[in-house]
This record gives structure tokens, sequence and C-alpha cells, in this order.
């Protein structure tokens, strides 16, 4: 077995053999596929361009790494002296782990997850993964919007705020949009700790108002998917996307009702 590599040297290794820039996901893709790492915790996009920003904010020229467009990162060239995107204000981490970040408008987010895949009650877990192997997260405290889905397209628009992501969805089971909706997709506020808990004490005070409108933007150039946006929004919400995860309580019923039709029919025959 490989051994694991540190953060930084799994990267480095990924974008030596990169043939353009790649993003923090893109990054940690490469990683896993290769076998660089096993341990990745809940935000493994979140750590790859923590580290890349950080070394270059304290190193400068002198370190590897260089962000040649927003969002997208490669190995320094030789005799390259300066940043073409140089980093503002981004995040602090540790050698391993997170010690501080600068947090957007959205943090987290979750796309066309299925209905079916949820085990409905008063307090559901809305369980996702930014990849496999990684730390399954519950979204179910998470504030922001949401959209819900059927097979024609959006059929609703709501807001997280009081009531949380999971009891909102819950109370559409039981309303008039019951039956309507069969997938929803959300965009959350709070971001996610590499343990996989929710942060809710995120500071959100240095946001400026044209953070918040390019938030607005890509928000709903994502949702809506307008066929003549060229481009997606400015903000970056690839490394912050979740993928679903089905709730193993919904795998343990199948496998109940399974084992209780086997009874049932060896009984009657």
């Amino acid at each position: 077995m490989t051994p694991q590599l540190s953060w930084k040297e799994a990267i480095t290794a990924v974008l030596q053999d990169a043939v353009e820039p790649l993003s923090a996901a893109e990054i940690v893709d490469e990683i896993k596929h290769r076998e660089l790492r096993t341990d990745f915790g809940a935000t493994p996009a979140d750590t790859v361009g923590a580290q890349i920003s950080s070394s270059i904010k304290k190193d400068g020229t002198g370190s590897p790494f260089v962000r040649l467009m927003p969002g997208r990162f490669a190995l320094r060239s030789p005799g390259q002296s300066a940043d073409p995107f140089p980093v503002a204000h981004e995040e602090e981490k540790d050698p391993e782990g997170v010690t501080s970040k600068t947090y957007g408008v959205i943090n987290a987010l979750g796309m066309f997850w299925e209905r079916s895949k949820v085990d409905w009650k008063n307090q559901p877990r809305v369980l996702g993964r930014q990849v496999n192997g990684t730390t399954d997260v519950d979204f179910c405290a998470q504030r922001g919007v949401y959209l819900l889905h059927d097979a024609q397209g959006i059929v609703y628009v709501g807001r997280t705020t009081e009531r949380n992501l999971g009891k909102r969805l819950f109370e559409h089971l039981a309303d008039r949009l019951g039956g309507r909706w069969d997938r929803f997709s959300w965009f959350g506020v709070y971001p996610v700790n590499e343990d996989g808990t929710l942060r809710a004490d995120a500071d959100f005070s240095h946001l400026s108002i044209d953070v918040v409108i390019a938030t607005m933007e890509a928000i709903l150039i994502e949702a809506i998917e307008p066929r003549q946006n060229r481009k997606r929004g400015d903000t970056n919400f690839e490394d912050i996307e979740y993928l679903q995860r089905e709730d193993p309580k919904i795998k343990q019923k199948r496998d109940m009702e399974i084992v209780q039709g086997l009874i049932a029919g060896s009984k009657s025959s």
C-alpha cells in the first residue's frame, strides 16, 4: 500500500502531471484516483484550496504553486516572479488542519438531490459528501435558499431562516406541493468544518455588496441554467458542492422488508 502523502506533497504530485490549471475539486479527484491519500475529512476541496492559498500568501514567489486564473492552480514555472491572480484575504490553514477562514455568502450546496434518498421525519438527515471516501455531512440544520423540482423544472423557491432546511423540506411533504416534487437543490450559508459539522458561527461581516450581488447572479445561473449565459457566475461553486448520500436507514428498511418477505414466503409454502 502506498504511504499516505501530506496534502502539500499530494497536490504537488498531481500538478506536476497536469497539462492545464486545475481547480481544487479536480485536484482532490486526482489525489483520490491515484490513491495518494486515504484521509480526506469532510471538506477536501476546501483543504486543497487553503493549502495552496496559504503557501502562496506566506511564501510568495517561493511557493511551488501559482494561481493562473480565479480558482485554478498550477505549479510555478522556473523564474516566474508574480502571480496573475495573487491571494488577497483567504484561508489560513496549518499543515494538516483548519485554523481560520474567510467565508463567502454561499459555503455549501447540493444540486438535484433525490427526495427518495432521505428518511423523512421531523428531523430528517439530509446527507451529502464531496467525494467518495470523505466524511458524511448532515445538512438538515443548514440555512439559505432551496428549490423544489419536478420532471419539467423548478416548481418552488423557498428560504430557510427560523426553520432549517430539513424541517422546511419535511413540511413540503404534506402541504400543497407534496405530490409535485421529487428532487431538491439547496444553497447554504453555513460552512462545513473538517469534522463534518456545520459552522453556524461563521463571520460574514467582511462581505461587500459586490460579493453579495455576484453570488446572487451565480445562484440564479446555477439554478436556472439560462441558455444565453455563456459562462457561469463569477462565484466558483465547484469546490463547495456536495453529492447526495442515501440515508443508511433506507437500505436497512429495504433489507428488513426483503427478509420479512422471504420469511412470509417460506411460511406460506
